[in-house]
């Protein structure tokens, strides 16, 4: 039996296709999603609305653009959001208000069905990938849902790329600007075994390395893929599959998205605003 759709990677080229309209905003936004999340990029400029009523939380990720911010309205709550800089936007309607011109980017639950449906890749989960562990919300953040603002520059570890933030229901990983080529002879191939990874280029050139896990069936075996894509792009990574990213110019800027949270990087204490977000009981699989 071939793999099903949902077992293959999704490459979504946003930088060679047009984007398209999106429901409640005043741009034009490509989307893409996983089995348990979607992206939506947007090319905005100075004075344009994007408009939410959600039924759950989403990440809004303002990038390192020059002259580009955001006020983001959540009920009566208001905040600005600067370049380099991630929010949570509580559940219930929201309304964005760009200043400048670049790229905005929200990451959502696949509980956002309306959003699904206008996704580029949506027949590819026509039938689910089994290996996918459903969406389950994590416990609801301390003190309630409501706007929780972060300077990324604030959030850098010595000595890691990683800059990890949670909500109940998604982790999105703003990793650090490579500013030269990745070094060959230091990746990092990898899988997972029960959850998609989602890979976001804002800028850059990425090769994206991937190899199919091999079964007992010879004819179902898939070659090795190395595929190049440049910004933005995003590359949805299936379980199992053997993976690793390298920027081949630079400045390269990379995005992790993962629904729901992660155990592993939770339980090491890597998430920044771990101690807003608690954990559940951990699972005996975890």
């Amino acid at each position: 039996m071939p793999l099903l759709t949902s077992q293959i990677a999704t490459y979504a080229r946003h930088h060679a296709q047009a984007p398209r309209p999106v429901s409640g905003d005043s741009c034009l936004a490509w989307i893409t999603r996983g089995a348990n999340f979607l992206v939506v990029v947007s090319r905005v400029q100075t004075g344009d609305t994007l408009q939410r009523d959600n039924p759950d939380e989403y990440v809004l990720l303002v990038p390192d653009t020059p002259n580009l911010s955001v006020e983001v309205q959540a009920g009566s709550e208001v905040l600005h959001a600067g370049g380099d800089s991630l929010t949570i936007v509580p559940p219930g309607a929201s309304r964005l208000r760009v200043q400048g011109a670049g790229l905005l980017v929200r990451v959502f639950s696949s509980d956002v069905t309306d959003l699904l449906a206008l996704a580029d890749n949506h027949a590819t989960y026509a039938t689910p990938n089994p290996d996918v562990a459903p969406l389950v919300a994590w416990p609801e953040p301390l003190g309630g849902y409501k706007l929780r603002h972060y300077r990324l520059a604030e959030h850098v570890t010595e000595g890691s790329q990683m800059r990890i933030f949670r909500t109940a229901k998604l982790m999105v990983n703003p990793l650090l600007k490579r500013p030269v080529a990745r070094d060959v002879r230091k990746l990092s191939p990898h899988s997972h075994a029960d959850f998609e990874q989602g890979s976001l280029a804002l800028s850059g050139t990425y090769v994206h390395h991937l190899r199919y896990p091999w079964g007992s069936d010879m004819t179902l075996w898939r070659p090795d893929e190395a595929e190049q894509m440049g910004s933005p792009s995003l590359l949805v990574v299936p379980p199992k599959v053997v993976h690793t990213s390298r920027n081949v110019d630079a400045p390269g800027a990379l995005v992790d998205i993962f629904a729901p949270p992660r155990w592993d990087f939770s339980k090491k204490g890597q998430v920044c605003n771990g101690d807003e977000y608690p954990m559940p009981p951990e699972p005996a699989s975890a």
